[in-house]
């Protein structure tokens, strides 16, 4: 599992470049990937969202753009250099009332029981120390029975493209980031991460081991990246 500190030091480092770094080096895709999980997230109406590992904000803005403006949207994260990118971006656009981002660690939600309807957290449980714990910090705070988790992360990509997309984790992409972000040893360890990470039907055990259930999955993007769900 990922240390703690270590990860925290790391995005304090790249956090001025994140978002350019993610536009350039996926494509583009990044939005669309965001844009599945807010219309699944949508769907659900919830009142009040938490979006962990929140970085620069660009989930929880997505989800103020699309949910009703009396919904509370709450962006955490452990970094604060990342936090600070998410409300300098805030204040720049005027707008998103309804969005606060506050300092928190997943392993430690400073959120009451059962005071969320949904959860989401993009790219970042791969990061958690401790992911059982984390899942069970995010279980917490959900409101039942209709509370939601919704987990946007890198998967195990299909067969066929496997050791062309490895070949761009592990080789191009570090000297891509470290040209945009000038830290290619960040961009070495998310090669790492994600090849370490389980499989869908690996990630949805984990989830119902944890006491969820109504575990879905949707692949995108030749299972590079998986959209998981699970009620609370």
């Amino acid at each position: 599992m990922p240390d703690s500190t270590a990860v925290n030091t790391m995005f304090a480092r790249i956090a001025r470049r994140y978002d350019l770094a993610n536009r350039l080096l996926s494509g583009g895709v990044d939005g669309w990937w965001r844009r599945r999980l807010v219309a699944a997230v949508r769907q659900t109406r919830p009142q009040t969202v938490l979006d962990l590992a929140t970085g620069s904000g660009d989930v929880a803005f997505a989800l103020a753009r699309s949910l009703p403006p009396d919904v509370e949207i709450i962006g955490m994260d452990f970094c604060r250099p990342m936090l600070e990118e998410a409300e300098a971006k805030q204040r720049r656009s005027g707008g998103f009332a309804n969005v606060s981002f506050r300092p928190g660690d997943g392993l430690f939600l400073p959120l009451g029981d059962a005071s969320v309807d949904a959860v989401t957290i993009a790219f970042g449980l791969r990061n958690m120390a401790d992911r059982r714990r984390a899942l069970g910090e995010m279980r917490r705070v959900l409101r039942r029975p209709h509370g939601r988790l919704f987990v946007l992360e890198f998967s195990q990509p299909a067969p066929w493209i496997r050791p062309l997309y490895y070949f761009y984790l592990r080789r191009a992409l570090p000297r891509l980031a470290g040209l945009i972000t000038g830290d290619r040893a960040a961009y070495e360890y998310l090669g790492q991460t994600i090849g370490e990470f389980p499989d869908p039907a690996g990630l949805c055990a984990e989830f119902r081991d944890g006491g969820f259930s109504a575990v879905t999955v949707a692949r995108m993007s030749l299972g590079i990246v998986a959209l998981h769900t699970a009620a609370g």
